[in-house]
Parts: structure tokens; C-alpha cells; sequence
């Protein structure tokens, strides 16, 4: 991976006009927290943050590279769209014939399947300097594993928050986009798990406004709507109501580069959000961020299906399940220096998760 492509990758994803953030956050009501903690397949779980190569830092990228952000997805790194070439390819993968005779009928005779994700949250998925490819390590494992079932992959960007919705009336065939495996969405939707994460805190560098986990009350937090940092957040802010306390003042946003962005330019004190994109913001952004405290909480990401798509669910999990035992998993993560953590030895449909 070149680290000097992730770091424009990242500051495209960018925008220091407020009028922006002003569109994209709002401030919502408390609610209980929802706590997610981890499955008895993990085999590391909460690790310290893993520290993303460096790059040299270059002023004008973000100014250059603004437009991307603003631009819609297009077909994946390895899948039947067009586009420049990703910074960071897919190994080569065999298809698996007694994997590909699992693919439902309808799903084989396509030959692809649709893809939703939220292509603003590097390193997981984001656009590549073309402006329409999606790349990122999920996109690179959902790709590994669909090569197993001898399918293509169609990669299309949406909000985050209208994945699911469009995986359950049919939109798209499958979601890929960091979904937290928990109840409320197993309720909704099949997950498949295969890679695990908790929350991290991040501010700007130095901490100016002495933000900590536990004692935020007062001060300004940023996150991405319709992410589990949400409830995490709200409960600590009526926390702090109930010990008469101020509220957190939470801003709920569309992406998390938004997010992100909101406390670089001062606009909020902290923000959280996923292990990997929280220390992956860090370190593409030399020198404004650093993170607070080390991740909790950790539970397992899942690629998700209709609820009534069981067949497409359990040949994802065979094909998972596949490329962790052929070493094409651990290969895929080391890139992203993502292997030292989070790993799974078994990939499952809908695993127990503690309440």
C-alpha cells in the first residue's frame, strides 16, 4: 500500500467549510446504551490501536482532492466497474467450485452481486483517486471471498444509514460497510462476522480541551449517524444529566470524514468512531489528531444479507470461511497492518452476541 495515496485518499474525503458540517450534523435526544462485547471465535480482542504507516505530508492534497469527496460510487476494485487501479489489490483467489454451487440460482445466473457501502470511512471503504472505485480492506476481503464463489463484485456507494434498507427491499444483494454485528440488525438482516473492532476516542493533537471517555461532560462530540458510537455517546451525555452535570453536546453526521473534519477545524472537542478509522484519521492527518485512551468494547464487523437470503449468507460464510483458512484473510489484513488484531478463526451467520 502506498502510504502517500492513503494520505490523499484521506484529505479528498476532506472539508473545512462549514457550511457543510452545518448541513450534515444534527444533535439528537438520549437514549440507553447498547453495550456490544465479544464472541468466543475471537482470537485477539482488544489490542492497543495499530499505528498505519506514515506518509510525507503534503500541503496542498487536501485543496487538490476536494472534489472526490463529492463524487458517487462506481463498480469495486477487482469487480465489473470501471476505474483507475486501486492503491492496494486483492490477491489473485481461485474460484471454489463446491463454494460457487452454494450462490442461489438467482445470484449465479447474474454472475455479480450488488454491493451497498458507505465509501467515506477509510480505511474500511473509500474511494480511490479515481473518484468512483471503492477500496478499503473490507472491500478487499468481500472481494477475496466472492472470487471463491466465482462471482464478480458491483460496489455502489450510498449513505450509510440506507444500507440495510436497500440490502432488504432488494437494492443491493449484499452490505459491506463496518456493520457492528448486534441484535437490533440481526433482527432486521443476516450478518455475517469477519473481523472485530471497538470504539476509539480521538481529538486534536494535545488534547487542548482535556477531553476524556468517561468525563466528557460539557463538551462537543462528533460522530457518524447511524453508527454505535450514537447510543454509546448519548448514554454518556445522560449520564452526565443525571449526575447534574452538563450534556454532551453530540453532532451526528452523514460521514465520518465530515466528522472528523468537525475537530480539526475546532468546531467539536472529540470525536469516536471504529479502532482502524479512528487511528487511520490520526496518522493521515499528521500531527492535528491524536487518539484518547485505547478502543473497548470490541464486537465483530458482519457483511450483511436480506433476512430471507439465507443461502446467499451461508456462501458468504463459506467463503470467509475459506480465505481465512487459506491465509488469504491474514495476507489482506497485514497490508493494512490490520493483523496483529481483530482477527477471526471462524467466520459464522448470525453469532451470538451478548446484550
Amino acid at each position: 500500500m502506498d502510504s502517500y495515496v492513503r494520505k490523499n485518499l484521506y484529505a479528498a474525503h476532506s472539508t473545512t467549510r462549514h457550511e457543510r458540517e452545518d448541513a450534515n450534523a444534527d444533535h439528537p435526544t438520549p437514549f440507553a446504551r447498547k453495550k456490544e462485547t465479544n464472541v468466543a471465535v475471537l482470537k485477539h480482542l482488544t489490542a492497543p490501536a495499530a499505528r498505519f504507516g506514515r506518509a510525507p505530508y503534503y500541503a496542498g492534497a487536501l485543496a487538490a482532492l476536494l472534489a472526490l469527496s463529492a463524487c458517487g460510487g462506481g463498480g469495486g476494485e477487482g469487480g465489473t466497474g470501471g476505474g483507475a487501479a486501486s492503491p492496494a489489490s486483492t490477491p489473485s483467489v481461485q474460484a471454489d467450485p463446491e463454494l460457487a454451487d452454494m450462490v442461489p440460482q438467482e445470484i449465479r445466473d447474474q454472475g455479480f452481486v450488488k454491493i451497498g457501502t458507505d465509501s467515506t470511512y477509510p480505511p474500511a471503504e473509500y474511494l480511490s483517486p479515481d473518484g468512483e472505485t471503492v477500496v478499503g480492506f473490507d472491500v478487499q476481503l468481500f472481494n477475496a471471498v466472492a472470487a471463491k464463489l466465482d462471482l464478480q463484485t458491483r460496489w455502489q456507494s450510498s449513505a450509510f444509514g440506507t444500507i440495510v434498507e436497500g440490502v432488504d427491499t432488494g437494492k443491493y444483494d449484499v452490505g459491506v460497510s463496518s456493520f457492528t454485528i448486534n441484535e437490533e440488525r440481526m433482527q432486521q438482516v443476516n450478518m455475517v462476522s469477519y473481523y472485530t473492532v471497538g470504539t476509539q476516542w480521538f481529538t486534536a493533537e494535545g488534547n487542548p480541551e482535556n477531553v476524556a471517555p468517561d468525563d466528557a461532560c460539557g463538551k462537543n462530540v462528533a460522530v457518524q449517524a447511524n453508527t454505535i458510537q450514537v447510543p454509546d455517546i448519548e448514554a454518556r451525555s445522560q449520564e452526565c444529566v443525571d449526575n447534574g452535570e452538563q450534556q454532551i453536546n453530540v453532532s451526528k453526521y452523514k460521514g465520518q470524514n465530515q466528522a472528523t473534519e468537525s475537530i480539526i477545524s475546532g468546531r467539536n472537542d472529540a470525536g469516536l468512531a471504529d479502532m482502524p478509522v479512528a487511528v487511520y484519521a490520526v496518522e493521515q492527518t499528521e500531527g492535528q489528531l491524536q487518539t484518547i485512551g485505547e478502543q473497548y468494547e470490541a464486537a465483530p464487523y458482519g457483511a450483511i444479507t436480506a433476512k430471507d437470503a439465507t443461502e446467499l449468507a451461508e456462501a458468504i460464510r463459506a467463503g470467509y470461511q475459506s480465505i481465512m483458512d487459506d491465509g488469504t484473510y491474514t495476507e489482506i489484513l497485514a497490508e493494512w497492518e490490520l493483523d496483529g488484531q481483530g482477527t477471526l478463526d471462524q467466520a459464522e451467520v448470525n453469532p451470538s452476541v451478548e446484550g
